[in-house]
């Protein structure tokens, strides 16, 4: 979708602008507040779950850090060019592990109805889900050191995007990061073949959670998942759907997630090939009807619609500034590039600007890219997750 005259107006604006100028610029008007629907927030913890129709923000509670201290893909499915480079992304090795012991990681979320009659999106945020040394979490950039050494929380980040209900989206966020923490404990691979122990604990969890919705949720009830596991040296992505994750990296924009699509060429040959149809009905969609070609729930639409996720890899480094996890409600209406722009500009000035009794910078970078979404008339249901992956003592000592 080509910028209109505003929107590129508004994205030069984002670097000048005070942070509450900043969302009022958007053509809604509306704050977050009126845009949510009336449901109380929770707060997140180790063993619990996010509302998603509120907006929330907190760093990785020292409770989490403390605690960790003391506990002990599918061949059918194959991906696309892009998500085949992406997953052997490669790393270089360091002295240390860039997130240490993942301490210092602060996040934020909006989870709002939009202009939809009904909410169906969910988010997840689970600070410490599993804790585990750098080496058992695989991928360590720092083979050997000290803090490879460390038993560390490992955090869970999940947006949910239901269709046809919400009872999926939300069976999900309950779930989803206890089965996956479940099946990665029947893993016993290490070393070199630490990318498998991730695939099947992310294909099993997957596959679990969507035998286990068959008893909360009508047949014709789905819902897309995008999770993203985060530890001290990498950064692993697991996505059923078109909801999707990227990163910023220093001044680019990383796509962490492929859009499962009918028309994607891989998953088109896989439908048809299995006997099934893509018809183009408001786009592409399975049978004319849903315009994904991947989703937990949906069994009306097997052995068509698959709960097989693709699974990425992307080591961690001190370039990188955030992650931005969201529903396709702002993804129909801001590309990754202008999602990271907006992420960038914002994160770095209000690290520099903010004092101890503000919103934290990704909260405010969440809300911004929720009230543009909502400017730029986005139809849908707006969930955003935003990461901020600078340690807190890093961004005070830029202020």
């Amino acid at each position: 979708m080509e910028p209109s005259e505003d929107d590129e107006e508004q994205l030069r604006r984002a670097d000048s602008l005070p942070y509450m100028e900043l969302a009022s610029t958007t053509s809604s008007g509306l704050s977050l507040s009126i845009l949510s629907s009336t449901e109380d927030s929770h707060s997140a913890t180790s063993t619990g779950y996010i509302s998603t129709t509120s907006g929330s923000s907190g760093e990785i509670p020292a409770a989490v850090v403390a605690e960790a201290a003391v506990i002990p893909t599918d061949a059918e499915a194959s991906p696309t060019e892009e998500l085949s480079t992406l997953m052997v992304a490669p790393m270089s090795v360091t002295e240390k592990c860039v997130g240490k012991n993942n301490r210092g990681v602060s996040w934020g979320f909006t989870s709002v109805i939009g202009r939809r009659g009904e909410m169906e999106d969910s988010v997840a945020v689970i600070p410490g889900f599993v804790s585990r040394t750098c080496y058992h979490v695989g991928g360590c950039i720092a083979p050997g050191s000290r803090t490879s050494a460390e038993i560390s929380p490992i955090h869970f980040f999940g947006v949910y995007d239901g269709h046809g209900g919400s009872q999926v989206a939300n069976y999900c966020k309950a779930r989803m990061h206890e089965v996956i923490a479940e099946e990665l404990d029947r893993e016993t691979i290490d070393g070199s073949e630490w990318q498998r122990k991730w695939e099947a604990a992310f294909t099993g969890g997957f596959k679990r959670a969507d035998n286990e919705v068959l008893k909360e949720a009508p047949e014709m009830v789905g819902s897309t998942a995008v999770v993203v596991v985060l530890s001290g040296c990498q950064i692993i992505t697991s996505n059923c759907g078109d909801s999707r994750a990227v990163l910023c990296r220093g001044t680019r924009t990383i796509p962490l997630t492929v859009d499962q699509k009918p028309d994607r060429q891989d998953e088109l040959l896989r439908i048809e090939g299995g006997g099934g149809k893509v018809i183009n009905w408001n786009g592409a969609r399975v049978f004319g009807v849903l315009a994904m070609s991947r989703a937990i729930g949906d069994r009306y639409l097997r052995p068509w619609i698959i709960p097989v996720p693709e699974i990425s890899f992307m080591a961690r480094t001190d370039d990188d500034e955030c992650l931005v996890l969201a529903s396709d409600g702002l993804w129909d209406v801001m590309t990754n590039e202008e999602v990271g722009d907006v992420a960038r500009r914002l994160l770095r000035r209000w690290r520099r600007t903010m004092s101890s009794d503000e919103i934290s910078p990704a909260q405010a970078v969440a809300d911004n890219l929720t009230e543009i979404a909502y400017g730029r008339d986005s139809s849908d249901n707006i969930s955003v997750i935003v990461v901020d992956l600078k340690p807190k003592r890093k961004r005070q000592a830029r202020q």
